[in-house]
């Protein structure tokens, strides 16, 4: 018998203190690189995309991966990449913390759009403020201090 999953996540994690450092220019080569780690552990991505401050991943992943071992691989493995290809001068680390919401696939074209758009996103909405908006359309409880 096989296994069979549909292991959909919308990832959301920041730079340190929302520091905004992930300029325009690099971006992409940071994606190519989140995408080739997911590749290797046996995940689909189907959108990676943010903007200075944070990243926005949609993704679904092998049923053998926690969700936390795989973000903290991220992290960790990006975090090393943009130091060692000094692609973000300004790039000290990432926030600690992250935010993984679990999506239909009824949702995944809707979620893929919003993900692509986030620079059009972003031109009239904060990080702070979508991210308490997920938060609350998840109906997740959070405590305002633990978001700065």
């Amino acid at each position: 018998m096989s296994t069979y999953t549909q292991l959909l996540y919308h990832i959301v994690f920041s730079t340190k203190n929302r520091e905004r450092t992930l300029s325009a220019d690099h971006r992409k080569r940071l994606f190519a690189y989140i995408h080739q780690l997911l590749t290797k552990k046996n995940c689909h991505l189907y959108r990676i995309n943010g903007v200075e401050d944070h990243l926005h991943i949609l993704t679904h992943i092998h049923p053998t991966i926690s969700i936390a071992s795989l973000i903290k691989d991220i992290k960790l493995a990006s975090g090393d990449f943009i130091r060692k290809e000094r692609i973000f001068l300004n790039f000290k680390e990432w926030q600690e913390g992250y935010a993984a919401f679990t999506v239909s696939i009824h949702s995944k074209e809707r979620l893929i759009n919003y993900v692509k758009n986030q620079e059009i996103h972003h031109q009239t909405s904060s990080f702070l403020e979508e991210y308490k908006s997920l938060l609350r359309e998840f109906e997740i409880e959070f405590d305002e201090k633990y978001l700065m």
